[in-house]
């Protein structure tokens, strides 16, 4: 056996998960395989102009490491940095496994061993686990999603996508048309006006986007008075507790949250509140942010504008319009959205057979059914990503602290057969409507239902039983004389 425990990733949320692990199961051998060269997972890959958060780092950063950071929505450089302190600080960094991609995972039920095919600059090579934890985010690093628009060839300067910005592209004095109303575009329109002539935000569909101050002024007052860790707690608990509320009074007052925030960007933009109010309630799908109102100032201040309406095609002079105006442009940002790509695009097979992720359900969010030692990290779509994933992260620990206790070499969930199933992902956005065919399922009923709270994971993760009636182990039998070929059980 290579290692006790592979992860996979080393970004946000694998650099959180090695870390408990180191922290918590020293006895235990890693290894953190990281497809590319570097540290940071998404907030290394993407670099388009004003990449940044949009949740605060209090929140998206670690319990056990605070955010000192002096803009709680902070950008994707800042946040690189955090996560490779993190790494040093908890020397994680030795764990590492450089240009190691993850292809294909085997488990084999004979030797309750994971053996992995891992894709690496001398060729594939194989190595074997115990324990096998996902850390690999949920982006396709290849490509992004672009459809195809009529008249592309037609225009003749760039048409790009922000997820392969780049770096020596000149937008200095040029008119900009970015297509898409999503947070990538709501990022990219005021930071590309600061040197555009003009930017114009094409929107098919409108999208609520809120303000938020960009720095925490409650953060800032109480690490003055308070200890770090101490203040940090307590911002991290105001931010959760303040962005559930949010969430909660958007589900069940849509018309008033919605209105209010169409309102608010009208008001601040000097824009019509149609381009502000999305055809659905407040998180439906992801809200987009605002930090201080950056878009608003710069629409007031006519640096850039938006227009709703469909694309009929490209033309050399620019994006023209169904309604049959042009935008006039001189590059064109196809700003459309991403796809999809779980588990790094890694094969998941049990003894040989290829298992479909959408056939499977999901358990608490954090492990497939029937498929054993496989945590798999997916953190929240209505708050911070790493809330759930270093909630998901304890508790793989406590599972493999209670098969130790058991003595156990396996654990995996298996569902009750009267188990009703539905989409696991409550959102209605186009790259996961364009990706249900790849996404397991979730129950109707605890524990194989995902919630979007965090209150009720804490007790889900941190307090709920191991041994709930549904995880079964597996124990190597005491004497194989008389254990019998079947020493499964549930505990």
């Amino acid at each position: 056996m290579d290692a006790d425990t592979i992860i996979v990733g080393a970004g946000l949320s694998g650099i959180c998960a090695s870390a408990l692990w180191r922290r918590q199961r020293p006895q235990d051998g890693v290894i953190v395989l990281e497809a590319r060269d570097a540290i940071g997972g998404t907030w290394d890959f993407f670099r388009y102009p004003g990449i940044r958060s949009d949740s605060d780092m209090h929140t998206l950063g670690y319990s056990f490491r605070p955010w000192l950071g002096e803009k709680a929505i902070t950008d994707g450089a800042s946040i690189r940095d955090y996560i490779r302190a993190t790494a040093r600080e908890e020397g994680v960094e030795d764990l590492i496994r450089y240009r190691h991609a993850l292809t294909d995972a085997d488990w084999h039920e004979d030797d309750q061993l994971w053996h992995l095919t891992v894709d690496t600059p001398e060729g594939a090579r194989h190595l074997t686990c115990r324990f096998l934890v996902g850390c690999t985010g949920y982006y396709d690093y290849g490509e992004g999603y672009c459809p195809t628009f009529e008249g592309e060839g037609d225009f003749p300067g760039p048409i790009l996508h922000p997820q392969a910005w780049p770096a020596d592209l000149d937008w200095s004095g040029k008119r900009v048309a970015v297509i898409g109303s999503g947070a990538t575009a709501v990022t990219l329109v005021p930071e590309l006006a600061r040197a555009a002539a003009h930017v114009t935000m094409i929107q098919r569909t409108p999208t609520f986007v809120a303000e938020m101050p960009a720095s925490d002024a409650v953060a800032t007052r109480l690490q003055k008075v308070l200890p770090q860790m101490a203040a940090h707690g307590v911002t991290r608990w105001k931010n959760i507790l303040m962005g559930m509320g949010f969430f909660q009074a958007s589900q069940r007052m849509p018309k008033l949250v919605g209105g209010w925030l169409s309102g608010n960007a009208a008001r601040r933009s000097g824009q019509e509140a149609e381009h502000f109010h999305a055809p659905y309630r407040p998180w439906d799908q992801r809200l987009c942010l605002a930090p201080d109102g950056d878009i608003f100032d710069t629409l007031a201040a006519g640096d850039a504008s938006v227009r709703t309406g469909a694309i009929a095609r490209f033309t050399p002079r620019g994006v023209e319009m169904a309604e049959g105006d042009t935008i006039e442009a001189d590059i064109i940002v196809v700003a459309t959205g991403l796809k999809l790509k779980i588990g790094g695009g890694a094969a998941i097979r049990l003894d040989g057979e290829a298992q479909e992720l959408a056939e499977l359900t999901s358990y608490k969010g954090a492990m497939l059914s029937n498929v054993p030692n496989l945590v798999q990290m997916f953190g929240y779509t209505n708050a911070s990503w790493t809330l759930k994933c270093e909630l998901i992260a304890r508790w793989a620990i406590r599972l493999a602290d209670a098969m130790d206790a058991r003595g156990a070499t396996s654990a995996r969930p298996v569902p009750p057969p009267d188990l009703k199933r539905e989409p696991a992902v409550p959102l209605t956005a186009g790259y996961i409507e364009r990706a249900r065919g790849q996404l397991p399922l979730q129950g109707d009923r605890r524990p194989w239902r995902i919630h979007q709270n965090y209150l009720k994971d804490r007790y889900e993760f941190g307090r709920a039983p191991i041994d709930d009636g549904t995880m079964v182990f597996k124990t190597p039998p005491r004497n194989s004389a008389s254990a019998g070929p079947d020493a499964d059980r549930a505990a």
